[in-house]
């Protein structure tokens, strides 16, 4: 059984887990910010390195620039995120030294 975790996907996963730091079958509670990204990297366990890119205002030059950042997100056994995936992610509780941010859909 699925648990509502209160933001808007198309889909919470077909398969079942028992991961505790799954937000649909565990128990971890996400909050906070939300972000789009491409996975880099999925050679951890249970991990997944998330590239983000956006643009930021240079308000001297009144123009916008490139800027990007990678993130450790959790990747449930449920949705299992791979390399070239585009992930949204939302923040949680730390996790560990790096990861503060759970992979809850995957977009392509």
């Amino acid at each position: 059984m699925t648990r509502d975790i209160g933001l808007d996907i198309n889909a919470s996963p077909d398969e079942e887990c028992n991961d505790i730091n799954c937000p649909f079958h565990g128990t971890l509670p996400v909050r906070g910010q939300v972000f789009t990204g491409s996975v880099v990297s999925s050679k951890m366990d249970k991990t997944v390195v998330v590239k983000r890119t956006f643009e930021k205002l240079v308000t001297k030059y009144e123009r916008y620039e490139k800027r990007q950042s990678k993130m450790h997100a959790h990747n449930p056994p449920c949705i299992n995120a791979k390399e070239g995936d585009v992930v949204k992610i939302a923040e949680c509780r730390p996790l560990s030294k790096t990861k503060k941010f759970v992979v809850i859909e995957v977009t392509k």
